[in-house]
């Protein structure tokens, strides 16, 4: 019984800590995305949505709910600025400017670095080591994997 109560207690000290990041949780944010998709989500409004979105960003995914929650951060961090507060947190992420399809550029070419340099790792291993070593397959998944 007692270790019944002791996980309900974690699962809830759990429960209180993903409740997102302090941009996520203001009223004026979550009222200006729920507007945003209202207003620019559906219908008509969808299709010139659509539209006027730059090929680039529709390629990377971007949807008219991503380009809300864009705009509306931005709305949010004027507002905490404005108050002279400090620039809060969305989606567990620090507010950066899109440049492109990435609003993050520079994990982006982080990213990419990173994979460039598994690849190079990875011929570099397969011209030095024999195939008919035992953690050679390993070695190579591994590598794969790692780099994407």
């Amino acid at each position: 019984m007692a270790g019944r109560t002791a996980r309900l207690v974690l699962l809830a000290g759990a429960a209180a800590l993903a409740s997102g990041s302090q941009g996520d949780r203001e009223p004026v944010y979550r009222d200006c995305v729920l507007r945003c998709e209202q207003r620019n989500c559906s219908g008509g409004a969808l299709k010139h949505f659509r539209s006027r979105q730059p090929i680039y960003m529709s390629l990377a995914g971007w949807t008219c709910r991503d380009d809300c929650k864009y705009e509306c951060m931005w709305v949010t961090v004027g507002l905490y600025l404005q108050e002279g507060h400090k620039v809060p947190q969305f989606h567990g992420k620090w507010p950066f400017s899109r440049f492109l399809c990435f609003q993050e550029p520079a994990s982006a070419v982080a990213s990419f670095l990173n994979g460039l340099a598994s690849l190079v790792m990875l011929c570099r291993y397969r011209t030095s080591v024999p195939a008919s070593s035992p953690m050679y397959p390993t070695c190579v998944a591994f590598a794969w994997l790692s780099g994407r």
